[in-house]
């Protein structure tokens, strides 16, 4: 990238103030009279006007001639700064919970109602934001898990897919969490590369659609594979009551007066299984009973896994040298042009 404009030998601008004092000193001494008169006034008339106004324009083109060449002695260039990044990211698979318990309203305060699916999205969106340098994918889950994407460094791919979701996409109701974590296993274990391998687990429920792999299992498949794992149970540690929502938009039924509608009573997240989940891979189990909370879990966590990065800087010169070479000859040749071109004094 353009680093900007500066000189080489920045010292030789210093000169430039040397060239006022030569001209008014220039304009006190002068030159001797070639030739000698006994009484010098009697050329004062006719020729102070036209000497002096000649001399001080021929002295103002010389100034600049010398001022550019000054200015070309002191290097004048342009820096280009190229900057290479080396990394050793670090693959990070998020396994998101899409359930109905998501659209509970424990995230907010009480003058804003905040969901644990909005509190979830915009705290991951920031985390996202924050890892240029890892490969990162997703798997959401309800009673069945999807690939919502694949492990990629393409984070505006990963960043729009979960922009996209609400809770009520997924058809097949209920918590695979099980199922979700195996999910993620499958696609990080052939990755090639020597980069950790780490995945972030954020569930509000209690596992009771997994079909293929038990919560418990799919862990101990994680660390068989050298994966982390960072499970995050959200949610009060209480039955919470669950409004009605539309399925196919992911937003409230609400009666005439503005106010959501129950539907029913969700039971809080399976915090133990969480926990060994996490110790097992030699990981760390959180609790996120708010909005603020969950954030510094994710602050946390970003903080834990720091892809150490190698930066090598570059700088490469652009020399101007000839352009302010080529004016100062262009602004001499113009004088001399003007010097034998000028009209004479009769």
């Amino acid at each position: 990238m353009n680093f900007g404009f500066e000189f080489e030998y920045p010292w030789v601008l210093l000169s430039l103030a040397l060239l006022p004092l030569y001209a008014w000193l220039k304009g006190r001494i002068g030159k001797s009279s070639a030739l000698l008169f006994p009484d010098a006034q009697l050329l004062t008339k006719i020729s102070k006007p036209v000497r002096e106004g000649i001399g001080a324009l021929r002295l103002f083109w010389r100034m600049i001639v010398v001022s550019l060449i000054i200015i070309a002695i002191a290097g004048p260039r342009t820096a280009n700064k190229e900057i290479e990044r080396d990394s050793e990211g670090i693959d990070i698979m998020l396994v998101i919970d899409l359930s109905w318990s998501m659209m509970a309203l424990d995230m907010g305060s009480p003058s804003k109602e905040t969901t644990r699916w909005q509190a979830s999205q915009g705290v991951i969106k920031d985390f996202l934001s924050k890892r240029p340098d890892d490969r990162i994918g997703a798997v959401v889950f309800s009673g069945k898990p999807y690939l919502l994407s694949p492990m990629t460094i393409n984070k505006q791919w990963v960043l729009k897919g979960v922009e996209r979701m609400h809770i009520g996409i997924i058809n097949e109701t209920g918590t695979a969490i099980g199922d979700g974590v195996a999910m993620a296993v499958d696609r990080m274990k052939n990755l090639k590369g020597k980069n950790s391998r780490v995945i972030i687990l954020l569930t509000d429920g209690d596992d009771n659609m997994s079909k293929a792999v038990l919560p418990v299992p799919s862990a101990e498949l994680a660390a068989a594979f050298g994966i982390k794992m960072y499970c995050i149970g959200l949610g009060k540690n209480q039955p919470t009551i669950l409004p009605q929502f539309n399925r196919s938009t992911g937003e409230f039924v609400r009666d005439v007066f503005g106010k959501t509608i129950p539907m029913t009573t969700i039971n809080p997240a399976n915090y133990e299984m969480l926990e060994k989940m996490a110790k097992l891979t030699g990981g760390k189990f959180y609790r996120a009973l708010d909005h603020e909370e969950l954030i510094r879990i994710y602050k946390e966590i970003d903080r834990q896994e720091r892809t150490e990065v190698k930066i090598r800087e570059t700088v490469t010169y652009e020399s101007h040298r000839q352009f302010w070479i080529g004016a100062a000859l262009l602004t001499l040749l113009l004088e001399i042009a003007w010097a034998l071109l000028r009209p004479r004094a009769p």
